[in-house]
This record gives structure tokens, sequence and C-alpha cells, in this order.
């Protein structure tokens, strides 16, 4: 009985904690009230969203949140706003997006057609597609390459969905595994428990930078998608604040303030291990920052 009322009360917070997050208030007016904004930030996902050698929230998305912060703040006239963070997982950042808990996810979440039914995007900050990681050794360089073999995502992820339905599909007989997070996902391939793993290509490519010998690694030729969007994320249903977030995002990316961010993300010496990742902007990336768009299409960028 005391586990049913506790299951009854949870469930009673967790409904009136979505109503006020989905009400008419909207994220501005809750800032207002709380007097506080909390980001949602991904504990291992480098350069995104990370925790540096401080335990201090950074990275590159985490830079273009804090300018959506800022612009709140003007926008509310509440300079002193506290600003808390709030480790989140690809598995459960959409739910406490949706219940109030976050306010922004600040990390390289995809976006998707089936996300954007739950929550909604900002101007997309990156485009990357799907890949796997092997070592070198495997002489693995092709999906059908896969056949048979263990391979790991992580859980929760667009990777993971894409990587079953190719392996339905192509009727590979895969060993599909998940991971909690990259990290973990990583060591699966290090260790050899799989023999790839599948992640967004840019971050594949920071893994393995970061990686004890990352000359023993390979990324695969073939893709599992097209090159697809990144964005913050945000309550559905909040127009006031979607506004106040594309202007502000749209602002950075159409400046050269974002050349600086991203030099400073992914070709530059990047905290805690000062590696650099040597990865230019591609050029449709350039030309989807000229263009900001919240579009879950990959072909809205390659025109």
């Amino acid at each position: 009985m005391h586990a049913l009322k506790n299951t009854i009360a949870f469930a009673i917070s967790f409904a009136v904690s979505s109503a006020f997050a989905a009400g008419a208030e909207g994220t501005l007016e809750k800032v207002k009230e709380t007097k506080r904004i909390v980001i949602g930030f991904q504990e291992a996902s480098v350069p995104f969203s990370y925790l540096d050698a401080n335990q201090k929230p950074a990275g590159f998305t985490i830079d273009i949140c804090m300018k959506i912060v800022d612009a709140v703040k003007r926008e509310l006239n509440q300079p002193q706003t506290a600003v808390e963070f709030t480790p989140v997982t690809a598995a459960n950042r959409i739910p406490l997006l949706i219940n109030g808990t976050i306010d922004l996810n600040c990390a390289s979440a995809t976006n998707s057609a089936e996300r954007q039914k739950q929550v909604a995007f900002a101007n997309s900050h990156f485009l990357t597609a799907s890949r796997f990681a092997a070592k070198k050794a495997s002489n693995l360089h092709k999906i059908d390459d896969l056949k048979g073999k263990t391979v790991v995502s992580v859980a929760g992820s667009t990777n993971i969905n894409q990587l079953n339905k190719v392996n339905v599909e192509r009727n590979l007989g895969m060993n599909v595994v998940s991971a909690k997070d990259q990290l973990e996902a990583f060591l699966m391939l290090e260790t050899g428990r799989a023999q790839a793993y599948v992640l967004d290509d840019v971050q594949l490519a920071v893994a393995i930078a970061r990686s004890k010998d990352p000359a023993a690694y390979v990324i695969s030729d073939d893709a599992f998608s097209k090159p697809e969007p990144y964005g913050i994320m945000l309550r559905k249903d909040d127009p006031a604040f979607k506004t106040l977030v594309d202007r502000v995002t749209a602002g950075i990316y159409q400046s050269p303030e974002i050349d600086a961010l991203y030099k400073k993300w992914f070709q530059s010496p990047v905290p805690p291990s000062g590696i650099n990742f040597n990865y230019p902007m591609s050029p449709v990336l350039r030309n989807a920052f000229q263009k900001p768009s919240s579009s879950f299409d990959p072909n809205a960028y390659v025109q």
C-alpha cells in the first residue's frame, strides 16, 4: 500500500509538473517566476557538452546555450537569474524537458521528425552522419562488413535506431548491444567486447583522437544516414521562447562569432587534455549557418 501511494504521488507530481511545463505560461514565465533557468547537459559528449577538469559543464553547445541564457535575462530584465545545470542521458533528456526538470537540452541531440512530435528544436548548430568506428586490424570498412558482428551504440540515441533498422533491412544478423553513454561504448570497442561502434562521425573522430592509440582505429566509409542536424531542444508549443531562441542562434550563426566558436572547439586545443580535433567546418554546415533552420529534414541543409 505504501508503495502504491508513492506511485500515485509520483504520477500526480509528474502530471502537475508536465502541465506547468507545457502550459500557457511558457518557459519565459516559468523562469521569471522561479528566477532560475535549468540547462540539461551530457557529461561525456566532447566537445559539445561535457564536464571539464573542474567538473563544470563546457562545450560548443554549452557556449551557444549561455548566449540564449543571456538573452533570457535581458528579455525578463532579471540579470540575477540563477543558471543551474542538470546532467542528462540520451534516454532521459526528453522526459526531463517535457516535465519541466530542465528548460533547455544543450548537448548533441539529433533533430528528427519523431522527436519533433515531443519537443521543439532551435536552429541547427551541427550536421553529422552516423558511421561506425572499428579497429584497423579488424578490416571493417563497409556496413555489410558488420554481418554477424557485435556492434555497440548508445541507448536512446538516433544512432542505435538507425543501426537496428539497417540490421533488419539488410538481414546482417548483427548482435546490437547498447551502452549507457559514449564512454562505455568506446570502452567496449577498445576492449574487444564489440567489433564496431556506431555514432555520429564527428563524435567518433573526437573519441578516437582522445583514445590511447588513435592510429589503431578507422571510421567507416559507409554512412547509416545523410548528414543530419543537431539542435538544442526546448519544449513544444512555446512560441515566445522559440522565437527568442531562434533569434539568438540565427544571430550567432550569421555572424563571425560562429567561426570563432567553431575554431575554439574543433580546431584548437580543447580542455582538459589539450587535444586538437582538427575537424574543419564542412561546406554543408557553413551553408546551414548562413540559412538558419530548425528543420529535421537533412535535405533542407544541402540545397
